[in-house]
């Protein structure tokens, strides 16, 4: 796997992490749209954990012997990505979910891994509390959150940015992905509101984030020109989580993309504590991009 999967354009093969219930179901209706729009193999990985907790789907099975576990689960899988338009590859692991999630994205060269989220919670016990910053932090693959129910492709896609280079990576990641889409370069400013709490930014400091931050940013990276001719700049006051959300629901937005950490902390609410809480802030899909290290 290339250390930045998503510089070899559209993925060949996506991956689908689920635990086999139904709050899952959005999230495997848009792996199947992807892997259409792309053209590419849906892998379907469910992960066996060594204690099965009495309210998860496999929990009726008892006390069965691990072959037995794993025929149940892959017949489940089977059941769930079976009539799908697209050629599906199904996987059943037995282990610690992050760790199997990454050895089954490795081998079946999936650079995209996919999700759910149910009831404003991180579903199962697969994605709960600090194993989406585990993911976000070891996956090489970029890692798409999915909360809302496909009704289409993706059309409106946001990539939050703070200028630094782990947003640049955000944004070749979507550019590479969804090729024929605008994207709006999104950027929350934390400089003071004005008494009516707009979040309008005055003309002098939009044009010094412009000439300055932006055009440094662009400068660094080796954006295409087709990238930069359709992404265009939103500049905005006040704190990225608040007002992003008020821009999302505001323009209809339906990916935002991020990296995981960034230059002025602002990305760093992507891994501590705060995961979950940026989820739920965060109205629509989120696709969680790392950025490439030399160790990998």
């Amino acid at each position: 796997m290339s250390r930045r999967p998503w510089t070899e354009g559209t993925p060949a093969s996506v991956l689908l992490a689920t635990d086999l219930s139904v709050r899952c179901d959005r999230a495997l209706d848009r792996a199947a749209q992807l892997a259409g729009e792309w053209q590419a193999l849906l892998v379907g990985v469910n992960v066996l954990e060594g204690a099965q907790a009495p309210d998860l789907v496999l929990g009726w099975v008892g006390d069965r012997d691990d072959a037995s576990l794993a025929r149940f689960a892959e017949q489940q899988l089977q059941e769930d990505l079976s009539g799908l338009d697209v050629q599906v590859r199904l996987r059943v692991e037995r282990g610690e979910p992050v760790q199997s999630i990454a050895k089954a994205a490795r081998e079946t060269g999936s650079a995209l891994v996919i999700t759910g989220v149910a009831s404003n919670a991180l579903w199962g016990r697969l994605l709960l509390g600090s194993t989406v910053e585990l993911l976000a932090r070891q996956l090489p693959q970029p890692l798409l959150v999915v909360r809302r129910r496909p009704r289409g492709r993706y059309e409106r896609i946001l990539v939050a940015t703070d200028f630094s280079d782990s947003s640049r990576h955000a944004l070749h990641a979507a550019a590479c992905y969804f090729p024929d889409r605008e994207l709006v370069l999104y950027h929350a400013t934390e400089a003071p509101m004005s008494d009516r709490m707009e979040r309008v930014i005055d003309e002098r400091a939009r044009q010094h984030i412009e000439e300055g931050d932006y055009a440094a940013f662009l400068a660094a990276g080796e954006l295409p020109e087709e990238v930069r001719k359709r992404t265009r700049i939103v500049i905005e006051q006040g704190s990225l989580a608040a007002s992003l959300n008020h821009y999302v629901r505001e323009h209809g937005v339906d990916l935002v993309v991020m990296g995981t950490h960034g230059r002025s902390g602002l990305m760093n609410v992507l891994l501590g504590s705060a995961a979950s809480e940026l989820l739920q802030w965060v109205p629509c899909d989120t696709l969680i991009v790392r950025a490439p290290r030399a160790d990998d």
